[in-house]
């Protein structure tokens, strides 16, 4: 049995609007991007596959916000009241908008299975899938709280490298995957973007703290506008000027240059 049709059977059998909804259930599954409770925002959701699949991921705590440029049907099983669904197109500004009130405030995860209308010429067709991408990312970037994880597909080509690095200057890391559910002849890859980073901090800084505290490991720590520094050798009280070296979603390290 072709892998099409294992998939396309697989979905109607289990109720799920789109073989697609295999492709977020795998892509969960590889990096755990959907837990319980979350708030998630799928862009380019109709039919609703991934709608279905975030919906059972979050459970009756969390909450699912779909857009599309199509109308998206209701769900008539319990996870409905989880859902709510935007029509509208993610690459005009009022819609992005009309998703920030939505959601509002931060949410957990952003995820996009967006693609363009095909025009059968690929140059052309992965220019626009790299632009709806960069829509999604702009959309993240602006929803996701620290910590928060993105899930977005483009088709291979040209500039996916450089999209790839500057989504890295965002997340702790991205892994760029195939799903088993993709089509075999699909040029399509999906990034999974973990733990986004809203530090105050940058590494290669340089400023002035004061050490607050000290940690279990001995490392003394400073805030930076909430934002926690651990910095070695240093004592609770300590002014000290330091080089920031690695920055995480919650914390953060940094080597000390000079002491008062």
């Amino acid at each position: 049995m072709a892998r099409k049709d294992h998939y396309y059977n697989k979905a109607k059998q289990e109720g799920y609007r789109s073989r697609a909804a295999y492709k977020l259930k795998q892509l969960d599954e590889l990096e755990d991007v959907i837990s319980r409770g979350d708030t998630v925002v799928d862009l380019g959701a109709a039919p609703g596959g991934w709608l279905q699949v975030a919906a059972e991921a979050v459970g009756s705590e969390g909450q699912v916000i779909g857009v599309d440029l199509q109308r998206i049907k209701g769900f008539d099983d319990e996870i409905d009241d989880r859902i709510e669904t935007l029509r509208g197109d993610m690459t005009e500004e009022r819609t992005r908008e009309r998703v920030v009130d939505a959601a509002g405030g931060t949410v957990d995860v952003v995820v996009s299975d967006m693609a363009p209308n095909m025009s059968g010429e690929y140059s052309l067709d992965q220019a626009r899938s790299l632009h709806l991408a960069r829509q999604a990312y702009e959309t993240a970037t602006e929803l996701l709280d620290t910590g928060g994880d993105f899930v977005v597909k483009i088709f291979e080509g040209p500039d996916v490298d450089d999209f790839k690095d500057e989504i890295e200057e965002e997340f702790q890391y991205v892994r760029v995957t195939n799903p088993e559910a993709s089509r075999k002849e699909s040029s399509e890859v999906y990034f999974i973007a973990k733990g986004r980073i809203t530090a105050p901090v940058q590494p290669g800084d340089e400023l002035e703290v004061e050490i607050e505290d000290v940690g279990s490991e001995g490392d003394g720590i400073a805030s930076v506008d909430g934002y926690r520094l651990f910095v070695p050798a240093a004592e609770e009280g300590d002014v000290v000027t330091v080089r920031v070296d690695d920055v995480k979603p919650n914390f953060g390290f940094a080597q000390p240059l000079e002491r008062d």
